[in-house]
Formats: structure tokens, sequence, C-alpha cells
């Protein structure tokens, strides 16, 4: 398979009925490149059809490390087995290729983003997906296609994107709007990063496994041979333990707060509620961008109408606005990476600067096509 993959950050292999899949750029806790993009692709691709191959597991390596020579499936070349799943897209490379004019680099990396996101969805055999560690952005768009999503104790889920003047792409429309009640506008807009029981009860993870049995089971799935792909995710469930813990999130509160119709509503309802949660959210709230948490906002209403192909066509629109409407460092995409991961001062220069200052017409331009609809990047999606 290594002529399928030829980022070095992506390791596939097939052993007995299985395919594996090893994000491996630990250093940058997997994220996503778009030689890495390809590389998952590919191998989906060709794993599609290949009737040797029943079912795919997907992980991603921890702390870094050397490889020992004859390792297994369980260990790849450059990290750790398991740790961190993937910590979203390059977004470094999205600041560079945007001050630089390199439009073709950065249409391409979201283009075939959003494509791997579909065929991860839909794909005709079972994928698990091992979210241990990190899972944020990025991360999410591939792993909440799987068919199975393995959570451990170490698990961090979140899409953080307003904090740096993006919004939940990769599908997060599409997956987040489907949380019950107003979970979804929660965890688009504060960016709150939650654990495995959370996930499980919000309806993004299907089950958790101590993160102490993710090797051996990892090393199990090439070495049974099972007979069917439905024989596979039958055993990987019945590796799920059954978690007591209550869930953290305060289902009560956020729906009071966000099924509110904008941000100043919100920001007024919490700091009327007065306590530790309003105030955390608060803070949360005010650090990003305030044209895009209502955009989010904007995007998850929709997206609760929309299949997941019309979603990731009406996100590839938004993404495309975010570095084109406000081209350069006019870009809140761009400031909002400059100030957490260019500069690191952690103070972007938002604009506009103030929530009552976000007009209807600012927010509804993110969802107006630069494309005719048989023009589309995405419309071959169904």
């Amino acid at each position: 398979m290594s002529n399928l993959c030829s980022s070095g950050h992506v390791v596939a292999q097939v052993q007995g009925h299985m395919g594996f899949i090893t994000l491996s750029r630990a250093r940058a806790l997997n994220a996503l490149s778009l030689p890495m993009v390809r590389d998952l692709a590919r191998v989906l691709a060709a794993w599609r059809s290949d009737p040797a191959v029943l079912g795919i597991a997907l992980r991603g390596m921890g702390k870094a490390s050397p490889r020992a020579e004859g390792e297994g499936p369980g260990t790849a070349a450059s990290g750790q087995a398991f740790g961190a799943f993937c910590a979203g897209g390059d977004i470094r490379f999205f600041h560079q290729a945007a001050l630089t004019g390199d439009d073709v680099a950065l249409a391409d990396f979201f283009t075939e983003e959003y494509q791997l996101n579909h065929a991860i969805h839909t794909y005709p055999k079972p994928i698990i997906a091992f979210m241990d560690g990190i899972c944020m952005g990025g991360g999410m768009g591939i792993a909440q296609g799987a068919s199975l999503r393995v959570v451990s104790e170490r698990s961090a889920m979140a899409m953080p994107e307003t904090a740096i003047g993006l919004f939940p792409d990769v599908g997060g429309g599409y997956f987040l709007s489907r949380c019950p009640g107003a979970i979804g506008e929660y965890l688009a807009m504060t960016g709150q990063s939650i654990g495995a029981v959370d996930a499980i009860a919000v309806g993004l993870a299907d089950g958790t496994i101590p993160s102490g049995q993710l090797a051996s089971l990892w090393d199990t799935l090439g070495a049974t041979p099972f007979e069917s792909a439905n024989a596979i995710e039958h055993y990987v469930a019945s590796k799920f333990i059954a978690n007591y813990a209550q869930p953290a999130l305060l289902r009560s509160q956020i729906d009071a707060i966000f099924t509110l119709p904008n941000v100043p509503a919100m920001l007024q309802a919490l700091q009327q509620m007065g306590n530790a949660w309003s105030a955390q959210t608060t803070a949360q709230l005010q650090r990003s961008s305030p044209l895009m948490l209502q955009v989010s906002l904007e995007q998850i209403r929709r997206a609760r109408r929309l299949g997941l192909a019309d979603d990731l066509r009406m996100e590839r629109d938004m993404v495309h606005h975010c570095f084109h409407m406000r081209p350069g460092t006019a870009s809140e995409t761009v400031e909002g990476i400059r100030a957490l991961a260019v500069d690191k001062d952690h103070t972007p220069r938002w604009n506009p600067a103030q929530h009552a200052q976000v007009t209807p017409a600012m927010v509804q331009a993110f969802f107006i096509s630069p494309w005719a609809t048989t023009e589309h990047p995405l419309c071959d999606l169904v």
C-alpha cells in the first residue's frame, strides 16, 4: 500500500480482512495537510472495491518514538500507538496560502477534504474510528462519518473554529445540527471540548473502550478471520464498556441560551443567569469573531434542513467567502490564525469588533454561492 501514500504521514496496510490506516504526523498532532487528505482518499478508493478488505480501522499516533524493525499494525514509524487522533486541518498552511495568493492550493484543500468527508460518511464498508486523545476540527470531519466512533477516557473532542475566525466546517453543520436540543449551536459557537461520556450522550460517539485496551484490540482485528463486515462491527461493539458517569453538559441551561435568535440576545441572557457556567460561556463567546459566531449560528440552523451533500456544498461556499470576501489580512480567518498560531499574541483584531455591529446582510453574504449549480466544486456529491 506504500505506493498509495506519498505524504509520509499516512500509513496504510492490510492484515487479515482489515485495512489499517494510521495518521502519523505526531509532532503536529496529526493535523491534516493536503497530501494527507489525498493519501486518505486514494487508500479508501482502493479498498472500496477490494474484496479482501471487509472493514477499515482508523487511528492517529501519539507521542513520537522510534519504530522497532518488524513491528506490526499496532505501531507506525513516527509515533507511539494512539494518544492523539487528529487536531484538525493545517491552519498555518491556510494562513500562508492566503497571504501568498496560492488560491489553487487553498481551494484544492477544502474541496478535496470535503470530498473525503463525504466518502467516509457514504463508505460501503465499516470504518472504525478510534478517537483516542485529541479529535478536533478536521479530525472530527474524518471521524464522524465512521460507522463506529470509539472514544476513550482520554478523548477530547471539539469544533473550535470560531476562535480562529472560521466556522465548524468538514460537515460540522450536518453532524452538530443532529445533536439534541441546542447542543449543536453551543458546541459550534463556544468550541467547548467534551469527553467520552458527553460525546456518547449527544450522539457524537458510539461507545467507549479504555485506552489501555486499544492497541491489543487493533492487533486482534488484524489477526481475526472475520467472515463479514457485520462481524467486525459486532466484535468492536462487544468491547464497549458501560460508563455510569453523568454527562457534564448542562442541557437545560444550554437550551435556554442557545435557542435565542442571535448572539447579543445570548450574551444578555448569560449575564442575567449569573452563575459559573454562564461566566465561562460568556468568556468563550467573547474571545471569538463576532461575525463568525453569528455565521456559525446561521450555519447550524440551516444545516438541520439539509442532507450531507447539500451541507458540504453550503460549507464549501462559506469557506470560499472566509478567504475571498475580504482577501489577505482583511480576512477574519487569516487574522484569527495569525493571532493564535503565527504571532501567538492571542489578541485578534476582529472586524466588526462588537457583536452589535454585525448586520444580517454581513451574515447572509456567506450563504450566497459564488458558483452556478453545475460549476460548484462539489456538484457531483449525492
